[in-house]
């Protein structure tokens, strides 16, 4: 199964905790933006779990393709 992956950019503060927590999915660009895959595999779903949940402005939005 393939994960949705979506950050409300009107929210996102750009604290890292996503990068940190799942790199394989979310980066930040060298001007300093996040950049983030908008799928990923069900492997993934428990650190993307885990990143919707640390993310302290609640930007991120994990669900099915």
């Amino acid at each position: 199964m393939t994960l949705r992956v979506a950050v409300d950019r009107t929210h996102c503060e750009l604290h890292g905790q996503c990068v940190e927590r799942v790199p394989s999915v979310f980066r930040f660009t060298d001007g300093g933006d996040l950049d983030h895959l908008p799928e990923a595999g069900d492997d993934l779903a428990d650190d993307l779990a885990d990143a919707q949940f640390l993310c302290p402005a609640q930007a991120i939005e994990v669900g099915p393709a």
